[in-house]
């Protein structure tokens, strides 16, 4: 009886789809385990950092975060006040922290929404040239990112001139305007990972669904909003919180095309709050929590679509 039982657990496990293979690996008791690991690995310095920027100045100089569980009612929002609102040496980060959002939500949305009508093309318009060109776009993920700063910047300033001919102008975009070269920028590089990671999701949706859309008079247009949008939006949605936490914590892109302080952003900041020799350093914990909280707060609110997304492809067999 039992070699029976145990030969109909073998063969369900045989017939059970990725998906739910999956599912039984990450909810078994091991998993958890390393999970409780990895998530208090990844809290204590964290919490350490918030603790640290409740610390009177006196109190972080002289010891360690820990020792705040001594004496906790010495806890005070008064370094928030000074790294938001004052206007001396390393204060008046509100202004940065405007910076990011600005900079981080069109360097969201311009790059997906865009992904998403390219990875359409590429998976259900049959066009000449469409396998060489979606190789194309998988090659420039390997490129870095910083071969690409010295000539895009070259012509944001100078213009695009091909054997004396202008192509284009130089875009003389000064301080605050200056802005819009780094959305441009962040578009550019993120584009080509979310192109290729939608094209995988939507090449897996059925060929059925589409051929009955075109059956019944649906243009591609159609199809692309009312059939494939709702189908692949987890997919969107993971893609969108990757290209969030690029955008938001990316400090190269917004230093090299920002316009100085008119537009520079959080992480420029922070950068420059140590200085070479460590001044204002007691200031860093809340200006380094207050980067971290936006991006921190947006996970944990999308997180169920950031894990759908992720299983997306894995639910067939």
């Amino acid at each position: 009886m039992s070699v029976d039982t145990k030969a109909q657990e073998k063969a369900s496990r045989i017939g059970e789809t990725r998906g739910a293979r999956l599912r039984r690996v990450f909810s078994s008791r091991a998993a958890s385990i390393v999970a409780l690991v990895i998530a208090a690995l990844w809290t204590i310095p964290t919490a350490g950092l918030f603790i640290s920027s409740l610390r009177p100045e006196d109190d972080i100089n002289a010891s360690g975060w820990w020792m705040f569980f001594t004496n906790p009612g010495s806890a005070t929002l008064e370094t928030y006040n000074y790294v938001l609102y004052s206007n001396t040496q390393g204060g008046g980060l509100i202004r940065n922290l405007i910076n990011t959002i600005v900079i981080t939500i069109p360097g969201v949305v311009i790059p997906v929404v865009f992904a998403a009508m390219a990875a359409y093309a590429l998976s259900w318009i049959d066009f000449k040239g469409r396998n060489f060109l979606y190789i194309a776009i998988f090659a420039l993920q390997v490129v870095p990112l910083q071969m690409a700063l010295i000539p895009l910047l070259s012509f944001f300033s100078q213009g695009l001139h091909i054997g004396g001919v202008t192509i284009t102008p130089a875009w003389e975009l000064e301080g605050v305007n200056t802005i819009v070269q780094v959305w441009i920028a962040h578009a550019i590089f993120g584009l080509p990972l979310a192109i290729f990671l939608l094209h995988n999701f939507m090449r897996e949706l059925p060929g059925d669904v589409m051929e009955a859309a075109r059956i019944d008079g649906a243009t591609h247009s159609q199809i692309f909003r009312k059939v494939v949008l709702p189908l692949v939006t987890p997919a969107i949605a993971s893609i969108a919180i990757f290209q969030f936490l690029w955008v938001w914590n990316d400090f190269l892109v917004g230093r090299t095309f920002g316009g100085g302080e008119a537009t520079r952003p959080l992480t420029a900041v922070l950068g420059d709050m140590a200085g070479s020799w460590g001044n204002n350093w007691t200031r860093l914990p809340a200006a380094g929590f207050l980067a971290i909280i936006v991006p921190l707060l947006v996970f944990l609110l999308l997180q169920r679509y950031f894990v759908r997304g992720l299983l997306a492809g894995s639910v067939k067999g």
